[in-house]
């Protein structure tokens, strides 16, 4: 089906076709590595190891999203959860890219804010990011468990030993994979925060 969207399209035809994309996004070895992503970030933040998050432009709001939610609260009332949406601070963002360089920016911060344990949640629709990478590599070798959310073929992270867990739905480019990354982790919000609430109150 064509992904392309002619001016005339209407509404109720681009959620049907968004509908379908979600259905052939549903496997089971997605909901497998879906359930191993929530195992390691629940038991990091049940042990009080923070969950870092990163990725560039829409990603990135992804990122903040999903630590909004965590940080603050999804459905339940219960206590925050250290999870940081990294590059959120403009002055050290702009500091370390401007005095060093962007591409490392992500993996200084999995340096200033990991520890051995913790989870590294990167997004990047295309899976080849650099600062992202950079930044899985640099969590690799601290102990730190590493997920990727990507789509499509899932790119360098996708490829054996670059990433603990990948969670990589079929979709067509850019736009669509981020349409499917949203339920994605709106349920790993809503699973994390039960069973965190449920172990920490």
């Amino acid at each position: 089906m064509s992904c392309v969207v002619a001016e005339s399209e209407s509404l109720s035809n681009y959620l049907e076709v968004s509908a379908e994309r979600m259905r052939a996004a549903a496997t089971f070895e997605l909901d497998a590595e879906f359930n191993r992503a929530v195992e390691a970030i629940v038991a990091a933040l049940t042990a009080g190891r923070p969950l870092l998050i990163c990725g560039n432009g829409g990603s990135m709001a992804d990122a903040q999203h999903i630590a909004g939610e965590l940080v603050a609260r999804f459905l339940l009332n219960r206590k925050g959860l250290p999870v940081i949406a990294l590059g959120s601070n403009a002055a050290t963002l702009t500091a370390w890219a401007n005095d060093v360089d962007y591409p490392s920016l992500f993996a200084r911060e999995v340096e200033a804010f990991g520890c051995k344990d913790a989870v590294l949640l990167g997004i990047s629709t295309s899976g080849n990011s650099p600062n992202v990478l950079a930044a899985f590599a640099k969590a690799k070798a601290m102990g730190i468990t590493t997920i990727a959310l990507t789509g499509g073929s899932g790119g360098k992270m996708a490829e054996p030993g670059a990433v603990d867990i990948v969670l990589c739905p079929a979709a067509p480019n850019t736009a669509a994979i981020q349409e499917i990354h949203t339920p994605i982790y709106h349920l790993l919000c809503k699973q994390v925060e039960a069973r965190c609430a449920a172990a920490l109150g």
